[in-house]
């Protein structure tokens, strides 16, 4: 009896430690089975960073910090006291059907060809600007946007306003330029300019572009006392010469910035000018009997300092719907797997995406647009250069 019940209890002793391995080399096949299906699969069934991003990214935070402080406790300690681990069941609801139950937009946005675009976030709302006429985010073949076309400026261009002689002198940033200008899209252009085109999607130019935006910018900024650089760089002819596709626009001209601050490092503001592809309708305001290109600011909401350039952006909506009410379409936040969401933004708390008007805004009415800006901006800019000088 009693060898039996030793033999018996080394059995129960010696079982456990067999199952225990038995489930990890379970796992381990699982896990090499998985890995070798994921990576076999064709393109069209694998799982795509998208797909990933849209799973995790309306997780809470604090369920991430809850699982890793299971195995280690330090983490716990960054646990807000007194907050409550959210549902588990309701997570992993929204994770399986990326519905999220108090959203109905993640419901309808599945279902209904281009609902996905009212997901996005208004910070602030210009006059008219709701979810259904946001800023559009078009992704041209490349080829398409390298076509040679013919454009055509009119003779009645308006001048920029230069400071005239007997004025009082305005402040100045002598030879340091503080802006820093340029165009990730740089060959976006105008439908007025482009007599033999019509599709939006093809509204493209090497010359006539929204460059001229930016010269222009450039110019009532530097009358404003404003040191000002402009890159001339071709981003397309860029994309196509490193085999890379419009999409990858902003890894294209992220390099630009880089390099400007690289050279600069007098540069406090940076903006990159494009033109939306939404109707005239929704883009141009009449204000005081002139014809202007409205400006949608869009800021990129992921990268950890983009608070900072949501409050320039604020400030600047601000500004402008008090000297040119209507002027601002808004601040739309962008972020998604739709989306860049950086905008290379990271690179400076100072960044903003300009939409100067759309594909239907004739120059001139971008130029009173960008002239209006640069007044606007240059109040702020003193204003902030008093503040600190006074600090």
């Amino acid at each position: 009896m009693l060898i039996g019940d030793s033999n018996h209890r080394g059995k129960k002793r010696i079982s456990p430690l067999y199952k225990k391995s038995a489930m990890y080399l379970i796992s381990i096949v699982v896990l090499f089975v998985s890995i070798g299906i994921s990576t076999t699969a064709q393109p069209a069934y694998r799982f795509s960073s998208d797909t990933i991003t849209e799973w995790t990214s309306d997780i809470d935070g604090s369920i991430f910090l809850s699982l890793i402080g299971m195995e280690n406790r330090a983490f716990k300690q960054a646990y807000p006291e007194g907050e409550t681990l959210p549902n588990i069941s309701t997570t992993l609801f929204q994770i399986a059907t990326s519905i999220k139950p108090n959203d109905p937009r993640s419901l309808l946005g599945n279902e209904l060809p281009g609902f996905s675009s009212f997901a996005s976030q208004i910070l602030i709302a210009g006059e008219g600007t709701n979810y259904t006429n946001l800023s559009i985010e078009s992704s041209p073949p490349l080829e398409e946007v390298l076509k040679d076309r013919e454009a055509v400026i009119a003779d009645d261009s308006i001048e920029a306003e230069t400071p005239e002689e007997g004025e009082e002198e305005s402040p100045s940033t002598g030879d340091s330029d503080v802006v820093f200008i340029y165009n990730s899209h740089n060959r976006e252009s105008f439908l007025p300019h482009l007599p033999d085109v019509t599709d939006p999607d093809h509204a493209h130019h090497d010359e006539v572009n929204i460059t001229n935006v930016s010269d222009r910018l450039s110019e009532s900024l530097e009358a404003k006392g404003i040191g000002t650089n402009v890159d001339n760089t071709d981003i397309m002819d860029e994309l196509n010469e490193s085999g890379m596709d419009y999409s990858q626009s902003y890894e294209a001209s992220r390099g630009v910035v880089e390099e400007a601050f690289a050279s600069n490092e007098e540069i406090q503001y940076v903006f990159d000018l494009h033109r939306d592809s939404v109707s005239k309708d929704l883009t141009t305001m009449e204000i005081d009997g002139d014809s202007y290109a409205r400006i949608m600011i869009v800021v990129g909401a992921e990268h950890e300092t983009h608070e900072e350039n949501l409050e320039l952006a604020a400030d600047l909506h601000y500004l402008m719907e008090e000297k040119y009410p209507g002027l601002s379409r808004g601040v739309l936040p962008l972020e998604g797997a739709h989306t860049n969401g950086v905008f290379n933004q990271d690179l400076s708390e100072n960044s903003l995406l300009l939409e100067f008007g759309g594909v239907d805004n004739e120059l001139n009415e971008l130029y009173r647009s960008a002239d209006a800006l640069a007044e606007v901006f240059s109040e702020y800019y003193w204003d902030a250069e008093e503040v600190d000088a006074n600090s």
